[in-house]
């Protein structure tokens, strides 16, 4: 992927995320302003494996703190330029997102935008049963993605916010002379204690 030359994919993605959650009442929880956006670099070029994830930020009801093992952990935080906390990281895995079809691009990125609680509070959206986060069923969960998505291209967003979606990433590279995006560590889960009055962590920027 180019170096800050090209297409700048996460600030590409935010826009696109942006106009969703506007325009869909289903995601009008969602606040873009507080999800920071990565581009991580797939080692093989196969089609199969992760095209995208979302990492939430806190723990189970939005809190904090957890208990493992007789101890409290907290998720490393991180911060926009002005210092405001982000709840959630979405990750989106090049080239391999970029190898798919147009349809399939925006039900995946739906479907993360999906797993984002409606409490808007760092936790996932938890559906009912032991897999919390997809339900019964990861293909109906994708299926409502995907129906939401196809709802969002009915609303007649700008074409000019998903233009870039029709290409695979070698068009891209040659459409726009690179692909650059945000490169941000994993957060980890961190030794901490509730008392603690401030937490610090390296500052994953704006996107």
């Amino acid at each position: 992927m180019g170096q800050n030359k090209g297409l700048d994919f996460t600030a590409a993605m935010r826009r696109l995320c942006g106009d969703m959650a506007e325009r869909l009442p289903d995601l009008h929880h969602v606040a873009i302003d507080r999800v920071t956006f990565r581009v991580c670099q797939t080692r093989k070029a196969v089609s199969y494996g992760m095209h995208a994830s979302l990492t939430p930020l806190r723990f189970a009801g939005g809190e904090r703190f957890t208990q493992r093992r007789n101890r409290t952990w907290t998720i490393a935080p991180l911060f926009d330029s002005t210092g405001r906390e982000f709840l959630y990281l979405l990750s989106f895995y090049l080239p391999r997102f970029c190898d798919q079809s147009l349809d399939e691009k925006l039900s995946t990125v739906m479907h993360e935008l999906w797993h984002i609680s409606t409490a808007f509070d760092g936790d996932l959206r938890r559906m009912p049963g032991r897999c919390y986060a997809h339900g019964s069923s990861e293909a109906e969960f994708h299926n409502t993605a995907r129906d939401a998505a196809r709802r969002w291209l009915a609303l007649a967003p700008p074409p000019e916010l998903f233009a870039f979606l029709d290409c695979d990433f070698r068009q891209l590279c040659q459409r726009h002379g690179g692909v650059y995006g945000a490169r941000i560590r994993t957060p980890k889960l961190i030794p901490a204690s509730p008392n603690l009055p401030e937490l610090r962590s390296a500052h994953a920027g704006s996107n």
